[in-house]
């Protein structure tokens, strides 16, 4: 079944969750044009997928097609050529993309219009038999090993969303597993003109060393990979959200301000919220119903003590023209009224071996005492409907259209991805579908209720989240200044790994006080770089930080929290939010439609500026607007790189600045440097 918007189809409806399964053409058919090479270590099957694209996939025996993956279909019929080289080797042509296979069975890749070399498969040591390695670890299963050349300068953009505070990967080794605040996509953007999807869920790494780059899984059936090539950042995203699914448009009422902390206790307590908002006249979107709503986790329900009339409260947040977001977590606990009949329907993640519970958790009927929690499947459909079920009897028919889908990594403690069993396979082998599949279920299901577009605000994702209509938020991260300044290169690399709805929590989570002057100005500093995110979202765990004692819920965190000084900015900014929605919504109108990333590096517009490749403290939110945010305490002025291609006006001062130039800018605590691409037809009025 897919869904009947078209924008991805489903994956196939069996257990495995699998996506990107292509069927054998009929008898009739003329034989498909692509590369195949075999010998006595494995098969080998490159082949066209979409345009300037192709699909390569390796096995020791057979080339499987029903294994889960990101890629759909075939996302259009690509015109391709097979010819063959002077020096024995094979070429396939898919529009600006050239493949050569060599009688050694090496690819190489190469731009059509111009022979460069993008990228090619490089042998590890002279020893192995080539740039792939099997190695048996059981179950007909393998430790996966495929190897590319390493090129001086060259750059690796993209790979979801990670705390080390780079936006360029070139170095690093990144483990592909989801864990709180890192999200596994397996897609990067080089800076030499191409993009690669390792297209396996299984758990691993990329070493983007210096003398090689290599993709490990630890246990898989198969490589399969997918390059693709365009002439610009921009259509190389859009070749990749042909391939994997694009993101529906947001709906324009998402785009002010979401509010949130640690949790509001009661409905009562939400309610004076939303009506304080209100009687200030802030506008206001969203209001979060945090965790610890329900008697036991996973009951999937309110607690009627604290929630007596849930559907009362819609329908005067309703009326407020506020939404509800509801948090809904994956993880059921032993006290559940839905553990047993879910284990006995086998509707939970399994183990291969050892215990049974993969986490613990506190539970507020307990007084609070930790109790082992197991997590549901997702890759079953199964699951997805049981859960469904649940979530419409006790939120959707009360209301609820907005979910918060919490912990979807899914967070475990110790990780055990060896010891699980999952529907669509040993846990070493697909892990990284959790979040996607979890989220499709909710995308689904909303859509068979007659939802245009369901929203789900996710704390991670996998490659094709996006089309599930999945908003990524980069999870629990401090309350520092540090922290502010790698959450501008984790939403840049969300947004290259194709996921364009990103937001953060303003200010942080764990920590900050509301009445220390330091933590105003890094929450002031946060939600001046926030308004131009595609989402803006108030959320943190704040001082007094004793949520579990005495029914506390954390400390205050709404924009009146934060002193008069405060105040006064937050709502000015908050103002200027207003005036940018119609920009921002023409924003993610061309993420839906060509994969463009609501905010991206200055080099994905301007990608002749050399200069440009190397910025990673500023930002472009869409074409016109060029954001340098403050990530310093008591920092008031900065330095700016204007890129070339275009002029640059500063809307503080008026002045006209040529491209190709760094300024140092006035940074004052009332705003950070913003520029507007001169000719721009955009009318705000921007804080002086």
């Amino acid at each position: 079944m897919s869904p009947s918007d078209g924008t991805r189809p489903a994956p196939s409806a069996s257990a495995t969750g699998a996506a990107g399964n292509s069927s054998p053409p009929p008898a009739s058919s003329p034989p498909p044009v692509r590369l195949e090479f075999g010998d006595a270590e494995h098969v080998l099957r490159v082949e066209p997928w979409g345009a300037d694209s192709v699909r390569v996939r390796a096995a020791r025996h057979r080339v499987r097609d029903d294994l889960p993956g990101a890629l759909t279909a075939p996302p259009a019929a690509a015109a391709a050529e097979s010819t063959e080289g002077p020096d024995g080797s094979r070429i396939l042509t898919v529009g600006r993309l050239r493949v050569e296979l060599s009688p050694r069975g090496l690819l190489r890749f190469v731009r059509t219009q111009d022979g460069i070399e993008l990228l090619r498969e490089s042998v590890g040591h002279f020893a192995w038999p080539g740039a792939r390695q099997f190695t048996p670890v059981g179950e007909g299963g393998y430790r996966l090993d495929q190897r590319f050349a390493a090129y001086e300068g060259e750059r690796f953009f993209g790979l979801g969303q990670h705390s080390h505070g780079r936006l360029d990967h070139k170095h690093m080794v990144i483990d592909l597993v989801q864990r709180n605040g890192e999200v596994t996509i397996p897609f990067t953007l080089s800076s030499r003109g191409y993009g690669l999807l390792w297209n396996l869920p299984a758990v691993g790494r990329v070493e983007l060393a210096a003398g090689q780059t290599r993709w490990v899984a630890d246990a898989a059936d198969q490589i399969d990979y997918w390059v693709t090539t365009g002439p610009t950042p921009g259509a190389i995203m859009s070749n990749y959200a042909d391939a994997t699914g694009h993101a529906p448009l947001l709906p324009e009422r998402f785009l002010g301000l979401w509010q949130s902390r640690l949790r509001y206790r009661t409905q009562e307590e939400l309610l004076d919220v939303a009506r304080e908002y209100r009687r200030r006249g802030l506008p206001l979107s969203v209001i979060a119903v945090d965790y610890f709503h329900w008697p036991h986790l996973g009951d999937w329900c309110f607690d009627a003590a604290d929630w007596p009339d849930p559907a009362g409260m819609v329908a005067e947040l309703e009326s407020m023209g506020v939404r509800p977001l509801v948090s809904v977590w994956p993880s059921v606990s032993v006290l559940s009224e839905n553990y047993a009949p879910m284990r006995d329907e086998r509707l939970l993640l399994r183990t291969e071996q050892g215990q049974p519970f993969q986490h613990v958790f506190p539970d507020s009927q307990v007084d609070h005492k930790s109790l082992p929690v197991v997590f549901y499947d997702p890759t079953d459909e199964r699951a997805r409907e049981y859960l469904w079920s649940r979530v419409k009897r006790n939120y959707y028919d009360l209301g609820f259209r907005l979910w918060w889908l919490d912990a979807c990594e899914p967070e475990m403690y110790p990780e055990q991805c060896g010891n699980l069993r999952y529907a669509a396979g040993p846990g070493r082998a697909v892990a990284n579908l959790y979040p996607r599949e979890h989220v499709r279920g909710f995308y689904e299901h909303m859509r068979a209720e007659g939802v245009d577009v369901p929203v789900s605000l996710v704390r991670s994702a996998w490659a094709g989240s996006q089309a599930y209509a999945a908003a990524l938020w980069s999870g629990d991260i401090p309350a520092t200044f540090e922290a502010l300044a790698v959450q501008v290169r984790a939403g840049l690399s969300a947004g290259l790994s194709g996921i364009p709805w990103w937001t953060t929590d303003i200010g942080g989570f764990h920590g900050g006080d509301p009445d220390d002057p330091g933590y105003r100005e890094l929450l002031i500093r946060w939600f001046q770089f926030a308004v131009f995110c595609p989402l803006l979202r108030m959320h943190g765990y704040r001082e007094p930080r004793d949520a579990f004692a005495a029914g506390r819920n954390g400390g205050p965190n709404e924009l009146w929290s934060y002193g008069q000084e405060a105040y006064g900015i937050l709502t000015r900014q908050l103002r200027l939010r207003q005036d940018l929605r119609p920009y921002l919504h023409q924003q993610m109108a061309s993420a839906a439609e060509r994969g463009a990333p609501v905010i991206r590096p200055l080099f994905f517009d301007f990608p002749d500026d050399p200069a440009a490749w190397t910025v990673e403290d500023q930002f472009l939110c869409g074409p016109d607007l060029l954001i340098s945010p403050v990530t310093r305490l008591g920092e008031r002025r900065r330095r700016v790189h204007l890129p070339a291609g275009a002029d640059w006006v500063d809307p503080a001062t008026g002045t006209v600045h040529d491209g190709d130039r760094t300024v140092t800018a006035d940074a004052p605590l009332e705003r950070i440097p913003v520029f507007l691409r001169h000719g721009s037809t955009l009318d705000v009025r921007f804080p002086g």
